[in-house]
């Protein structure tokens, strides 16, 4: 079944850009939020958006860096096309509070929130009644299965997960990866959809908490959190260490400061209390990390508004 009515919710990092990429490659796009507090936070990301993506065509028409989630790099760049699909992407987006108007003939649900099981699970229950027979439900959870919430969705052969890469418009990945319980039909047309998107569609063939990135990037990320609580050293000098050790562009809290303090919080919880999240060998090596004194100068950071790079 093609898709057409798009609904993201949830309007953070990964929520407006998965929405506006989406709008950008010509779907109807909703984004339902929860309160008038978020559309004051979401809308100012969409403006964001909206200029990333003209500066991005700008910069590929004189000769820079190329961005494969906005225009093939095999074809000349058809400039004025493009723009033309970012503001037609940017007046097309709707806001919508009302969760039964947002997804009123959807047919694709992408769950876009904080990595909080019990607010998804409450997030699926109010969502499972309202839905039309023919929705889709997918999870962007970067490190939750979507096995731990198939049956709250009321739908569980059309539930899945679809994981996408920051900076979508240029890191253009998107992972999917089912659970028992998925159809095989459906998991096809995700993949199918992750490339109308302009996204390369990486199948996850088993459960995997992480999936393939976050598999990888977690760790890392947990590696400079515990250099940092247990006083091995300062922020920027971690990040220093890895950037010109490596030649990478960002370090561990240039990542963070990127996704966000909630799910950095969020991820060193989970990995404090639910041990099965471990493989044995990655469980020993986590053992030494001091997860407490990650997760107290995190929340002070949180409830104080902070940013490592402010």
């Amino acid at each position: 079944m093609p898709y057409k009515k798009i609904v993201i919710a949830g309007g953070g990092v990964l929520g407006s850009q998965i929405a506006f990429q989406a709008a950008y490659c010509g779907f109807d796009v909703t984004i339902w939020l929860r309160s008038k507090g978020s559309i004051g936070r979401t809308q100012p990301k969409l403006d964001r958006l909206r200029t990333t993506y003209i500066d991005a065509i700008n910069e590929m028409a004189s000769g820079g860096a190329w961005c494969a989630g906005i225009a093939d790099s095999d074809a000349p760049l058809d400039k004025e096309a493009c723009l033309a699909r970012v503001e037609a992407a940017y007046s097309g987006l709707k806001l919508e509070l009302d969760m039964a108007a947002a997804v009123a003939d959807a047919d694709l649900v992408i769950e876009s929130m904080a990595e909080d099981p019990k607010a998804k699970i409450e997030f699926y229950q109010k969502l499972a009644p309202l839905l039309p027979a023919k929705t889709v439900v997918a999870t962007n959870s970067s490190t939750l299965l979507p096995s731990q919430f198939a049956k709250y969705t009321g739908r569980p052969e059309k539930y899945l997960s679809l994981h996408f890469a920051n900076s979508i418009w240029k890191n253009n990945t998107a992972e999917v990866m089912g659970q028992a319980q998925t159809d095989p039909a459906v998991f096809d047309q995700l993949i199918e959809f992750a490339n109308q998107i302009r996204m390369i569609a990486l199948p996850v063939k088993k459960e995997k908490n992480g999936y393939l990135l976050n598999s990888m990037l977690v760790p890392f990320l947990l590696s400079g959190l515990d250099l940092w609580a247990s006083g091995v050293s300062d922020p920027r000098s971690i990040d220093i260490a890895w950037t010109h050790g490596t030649g990478a562009p960002k370090g561990p809290f240039q990542i963070i400061d990127t996704v966000g303090l909630a799910t950095a919080y969020n991820i060193v919880m989970q990995y404090q209390s639910v041990p099965g999240l471990l493989s044995p060998l990655l469980k020993k090596m986590m053992m030494p990390y001091n997860f407490k004194a990650m997760a107290k100068l995190i929340k002070n950071m949180m409830d104080k508004g902070e940013k490592f790079y402010g």
